[in-house]
């Protein structure tokens, strides 16, 4: 007599029941549904699952997918992005699985769920959504550098846009929010500048050299180049293509540090000296107005750093200090209090990373 297969839509709520023994078995027979032929219909269901319920055990199951459902889980990701009430919660998901760096990440730079997670970053309004998406991009562009063949001006752009969100507030957004953005958008600044230096820098002279952007460069990006150092440069963004083919993730992350001034964030490793706090005599503090925005005085509390840029000795664009993004997000995917409901945007709040936190509670 043939064995009865077990209904899937009835074994997902027995995911949250407080039996160990209990929820240890119907791991097992997810697990093994998984393995059979009617493992991608499973997959969508836990997926829609965990966007109804923000299961923490939906969550670990999908963040394990091995080949070959990594291409459906990939997909039904790509699907919900397209939705709106489901695109926080996808992209919490997508942050989860990055970070658990399985074998088929590398994929993800051939499926269009990475085209749709950009796009999302380049038109989306929500600054939840945003700031989640550009913690999530941040992580995963170690992980397909080869990409950035393909996707680099479109990074380029995602930080335009996002470094003049504060400024112009185009969603006239809560200014807990703007921090919390101002925070991802340095780290976003800082992998960009540590994986491709040149044509960075390249974009910025050529982005904020337009008149419509002058503002958004004086009072967020507050650049400090010195054209004859920046031509003295001796890599090229087209050998880095190369070399980070060859180079595992935490071998790019730690590169990345390595061109940082800041002291919390450069790596200590031998040759790569931190530099004194007094080692900055280009900026000029002016005087505080209580007028002016928290994130252009000099003298806020959570803007007190400037970008900092080492392709060159001495080349300087300005933005704030925090710690390692990878690190923080580290914190931002494993809070136990990072839950949101779909459509609760009173819980939007409780998915900033703890890089954004970081700065409130300076």
């Amino acid at each position: 007599m043939a064995r009865e297969q077990p209904n899937v839509g009835d074994l997902l709520p027995l995911l949250e029941t407080s039996d160990l023994q209990q929820l240890e078995a119907i791991r097992g027979l997810l697990n093994e549904q998984l393995s059979t032929e009617r493992g991608s219909m499973l997959l969508n269901g836990l997926v829609d699952y965990f966007l109804e319920t923000n299961s923490a055990q939906a969550l670990h199951i999908l963040s394990s997918v091995r080949e070959p459902h990594d291409k459906h889980l990939l997909d039904k990701m790509n699907d919900c992005m397209t939705k709106q009430a489901c695109r926080l919660p996808t992209l919490l998901l997508l942050g989860h699985v990055v970070r658990r760096q399985p074998s088929w990440i590398h994929k993800v730079a051939r499926y269009p769920l990475l085209l749709s997670l950009l796009k999302c970053l380049k038109t989306d309004t929500d600054v939840a959504v945003l700031i989640t998406g550009v913690l999530v991009l941040i992580t995963l562009l170690p992980m397909i550098p080869q990409a950035g063949k393909q996707h680099l001006w479109e990074y380029f752009d995602i930080f335009g846009r996002l470094a003049s969100w504060n400024l112009k507030n185009p969603g006239h957004v809560s200014e807990v929010y703007l921090i919390h953005l101002h925070a991802s958008v340095y780290s976003l600044f800082h992998r960009l500048y540590g994986m491709y230096p040149c044509n960075f820098v390249s974009y910025l002279r050529s982005h904020y050299s337009m008149k419509e952007n002058v503002e958004t460069f004086e009072e967020v990006v507050k650049v400090r180049l010195l054209q004859m150092l920046l031509t003295s440069r001796a890599a090229d963004d087209a050998m880095l293509f190369f070399r980070w083919k060859r180079y595992e993730i935490h071998d790019i992350v730690i590169e990345c540090a390595k061109v940082s001034l800041d002291p919390k964030e450069a790596s200590c490793e031998e040759g790569y000296a931190t530099m004194p706090e007094n080692f900055y005599p280009q900026l000029h503090l002016r005087p505080q107005d209580c007028t002016s925005s928290p994130y252009t005085d000099l003298h806020s509390s959570y803007v007190s750093h400037s970008f900092v840029l080492m392709g060159c000795p001495y080349l300087h664009l300005g933005f704030p200090a925090t710690t390692d993004p990878c690190n923080d997000l580290g914190h931002f995917y494993n809070s136990s209090d990072a839950k949101v409901r779909p459509c609760d945007s009173g819980q939007k709040m409780e998915n900033l990373s703890s890089a954004s936190r970081m700065h409130l509670s300076r």
